[in-house]
């Protein structure tokens, strides 16, 4: 019986260690979460006004630029997938690759063949441990992006929708990332960056009553496109990261809450085990002694006839 008892305070204390390493990775993730959420409405105006202002641009001229003109037949899409750098988040890489799997089977039904870039090492793992082929992938800094990884991503991305789809470019541009919508919901989301849709923002404009600003173009409306819109991946991209990084923190605040609740759970079950067995064993010991001291008893009994 002692060895059992000596079983369960080893596990109880094995457990204890474990829950304040979850209760710190929770502490560490909430704090977290905070600075995120500014950096995300931070990076919403210029986001907006960059949108507004291209698709300005768009409308109040006859350009026909390659990253805001529909392909009459699009055959080839790539899509960016955002993840994480580290685990312990929950479900929510698997959430994120998952949605690009519903993507990736669509445009497949669509008849569009699909390139795929990969951000975080848990996106990479999966289609490496599956064989697929990825054109780019970046890793280190999903926690924490900066501009300039926004940067880096948007490069090849520009290339590739510049370039006819015969040269190994694409005729859209799709970005998979996390939403983040509050503390606890944070929804795995698809959206096509490129070629913008027009029709949408401006409904979206005239839904929240808003007029789409007037200009005139200095040296043509294409040269203003050919700056505005690598401008305008870039900062998609970077709100797009910035977003999945506020949602792995929030993922994983969860996913250790839940972690540190269940090891106080198995705790209590554990004292109570070991508090049966530790009573087990008092109450053997007792019987014990109290046998011996009833046999000794019977044969001081015996000796004295």
């Amino acid at each position: 019986m002692g060895a059992q008892l000596r079983v369960y305070k080893r596990r109880i204390q094995a457990v204890t260690a474990t829950k304040k390493i979850t209760k710190a990775m929770e502490m560490i993730a909430a704090s977290r979460i905070v600075k995120a959420q500014r950096k995300v409405a931070a990076s919403m105006p210029y986001a907006t006004e960059l949108t507004r202002a291209v698709t300005a641009v768009a409308t109040g001229s006859n350009a026909k630029h390659p990253l805001t003109t529909e392909a009459e037949a699009p055959t080839r899409a790539a899509v960016l997938l955002v993840t994480s750098d580290r685990g312990l988040a929950g479900g929510y890489s698997s959430n994120a690759i998952k949605a690009a799997e519903r993507l990736r089977e669509r445009l497949a039904s669509e008849g569009k063949e699909v390139d795929t870039y990969i951000v975080g090492r848990k996106g990479v793992a999966y289609y490496g441990f599956r064989e697929r082929k990825v054109e780019e992938s970046w890793t280190g800094f999903t926690d924490n992006p900066a501009y300039s990884d926004a940067k880096r991503i948007a490069a090849p991305l520009i290339e590739a929708i510049q370039k006819e789809t015969a040269e190994g470019g694409v005729d859209e541009l799709h970005i998979v990332f996390t939403e983040f919508v509050s503390m606890m919901t944070q929804n795995a989301v698809d959206d096509r960056m490129l070629p913008l849709s027009l029709d949408e923002v401006a409904q979206e404009s005239t839904r929240k009553g808003e007029i789409l600003p007037l200009f005139e173009f200095e040296p043509s409306a294409e040269d203003v496109l050919d700056a505005l819109l690598p401008r305008y991946v870039e900062s998609r991209i970077y709100n797009a990261l910035l977003q999945a990084a506020a949602s792995e923190h929030a993922a994983r605040r969860r996913a250790m809450k839940s972690a540190t609740d269940n090891a106080g759970d198995l705790i209590k079950s554990l004292s109570r085990l070991a508090n049966a067995a530790r009573q087990a064993e008092i109450t053997q010991e007792i019987s014990e002694i109290v046998g011996g001291a009833s046999a000794l008893a019977d044969a001081t009994a015996g000796s004295d006839k």
